[in-house]
């Protein structure tokens, strides 16, 4: 039994994390949940149980095991020292701390494909903290990883169409707002994307959007080159901000040496966390991936002329706030190796 703080409680990520800890490995700990301003004081639910947001401040931590960061950057940059003089294990989901001395970057889906399930021999009880990989990294090395079991991968290219949830609930009530107003013939509103979001595609927001697409561009390949440790092939890659409230879709093209037939491709997705949907169902949408626990993919050949390829085009669908959650679990778990029993026992 542990105790676990969820730090920014009231976020996007916040919740959705509280709710997938009530059916992980950490559901029998006990929960505290904190955040800033606005949020104190509201009522909420970690894993399953009703909880009021606490005020965070810098004495928050004590007799805390793990703590997730949840909420703004500023608010993890400001507070994580004083998590880890009070001995707590860091989980960054705001990406604050991945430039900081000696914090890893990871993704233990991936290394389980990868390694064999080795975790990064560097983690241990004095890691200062663990910033859980970019979902997008995690997916397209999944991929690419349970394809590397058989065949040698040439390339990988992806395009990924990116929700406004990614970017919290400011970027979600201006793509509301926008449509609303566009319906209505009104002015948009244009803080966080500086450029018209609603009903449209734009693979570049204006000069003084909040919401950076190449910030989170070479997050994703940085995080990704990190967990793939150099065994599989950088990918060539394209954001898209797509006019959606919550969800990922990505186009992903990955070409192998040698030849394979459809069926030979889909057997080595299927497993953990892939859901392979068949050819005569529905492709994956950012609709159904809500509230799925798996990354939902669909393959094809590049060429449907002969009965093998070496080209093979992958339709995936994830909920974003889902997978997220899900990979920071996962890196508490490891990190719990090391930590064999709580402080509140």
């Amino acid at each position: 039994m542990y105790r676990i703080a969820i730090a920014g409680a009231s976020s996007l990520v916040g919740k959705e994390l509280s709710e997938e800890l009530a059916s992980s490995l950490l559901a029998v700990s006990d929960f505290v949940l904190m955040d800033v301003d606005d949020a104190v004081g509201q009522v909420a639910a970690a894993a399953d149980e009703v909880s009021l947001i606490q005020r965070l401040e810098a004495n928050s931590f004590e007799r805390i095991d793990f703590v997730f960061f949840a909420g703004e950057a500023l608010t993890t940059k400001k507070h994580w020292q004083d998590a880890r003089r009070a001995g707590a294990s860091i989980v960054d989901l705001t990406y604050a701390l991945e430039g900081e001395k000696d914090v890893l970057i990871m993704a233990p889906w991936v290394a389980e494909d990868l390694t064999g399930g080795a975790v990064d021999k560097q983690l241990n009880l004095n890691t200062p903290a663990v910033v859980p990989a970019h979902p997008i990294s995690v997916m397209l090395g999944l991929i690419a990883a349970r394809l590397r079991a058989k065949f040698e991968l040439k390339s990988i290219a992806a395009t990924v169409m990116e929700p406004a949830s990614e970017y919290g609930r400011a970027a979600m009530d201006e793509l509301h707002q926008q449509t609303v107003n566009l319906l209505s013939f009104q002015s948009l509103p244009r803080d966080q994307y500086d450029a018209q979001v609603a009903f449209n595609l734009l693979p570049e927001l204006g000069s003084a959007a909040k919401v950076r697409l190449k910030t989170t561009e070479l997050r994703i390949r940085r995080h990704y080159a990190v967990i793939t440790d150099g065994l599989l092939p950088q990918p060539a890659l394209q954001l898209v901000q797509a006019p959606v409230f919550h969800g990922y879709v990505l186009s992903m093209l990955v070409e192998i040496e040698k030849s394979a037939t459809l069926d030979q491709v889909k057997a080595l997705l299927a497993g953990d966390h892939i859901n392979v949907v068949r050819g005569d169902s529905d492709a994956p949408s950012n609709l159904s991936a809500a509230g799925q626990q798996d990354i939902l993919v669909q393959v094809r050949k590049d060429s449907d002329a002969e009965t093998t390829g070496s080209r093979f085009w992958i339709w995936i669908g994830a909920d974003n706030l889902k997978l997220a959650a899900l990979n920071a679990i996962a890196c508490a778990t490891e990190l719990g190796k090391f930590r064999p029993s709580g402080k509140v026992q």
